[in-house]
């Protein structure tokens, strides 16, 4: 009895498409179950030792963030420097977190770039980029102090604590 090799060749590649039809059937549902947050507004607010910085997101996965001091602000995606008042600047991302729903549209009806001039150490915000889930953002400030930046939820937020 010969076995006819194109034959279960065959077979078996009918066999994975089929599985992998399946495969993709459900990783779709998966993927819109995770919903990116998206902001809505920046408050500033001036506290004893610190100026704080709060993006209020919508509901999903709380953002992992971070922060780096910088000599610039660039803006994502198109890599130019964000102009912004300021001697020194602290760059802040949030991912997964948007600035837009699903259509594109603006889910933050506030300026992209503003002054702040009720604190004492942060001197202006930005908003530098909105780009493929992640969300960043600028500061400029007087002098170079300690930052803190994490979340809070129910409901999402993005807190950035800037010492005096």
């Amino acid at each position: 009895m010969a076995i006819n090799l194109r034959r279960v060749l065959g077979a078996l590649a009918v066999t994975a498409l089929m599985l992998t039809g399946a495969i993709a059937a459900v990783a779709p549902a998966s993927v819109a179950a995770q919903t990116i947050p998206t902001m809505t507004g920046i408050r500033t607010g001036q506290n004893p030792g610190f100026d704080r910085i709060v993006l209020d997101l919508t509901a999903g996965p709380p953002p992992t963030v971070r922060y780096d001091l910088v000599d610039e602000l660039i803006a994502d995606g198109s890599g130019e420097i964000v102009w912004l008042t300021g001697e020194f600047f602290i760059a802040v991302t949030a991912t997964p977190a948007a600035a837009h729903d699903d259509a594109g549209n603006p889910t933050y009806p506030g300026p992209q770039k503003f002054r702040t001039r009720n604190l004492r150490n942060v001197m202006a915000v930005a908003v530098t980029g909105d780009y493929e889930g992640t969300l960043s953002i600028g500061l400029g400030v007087r002098s170079r102090t300690p930052v803190t930046v994490f979340t809070l939820t129910s409901p999402n937020r993005v807190v950035i604590d800037v010492r005096h």
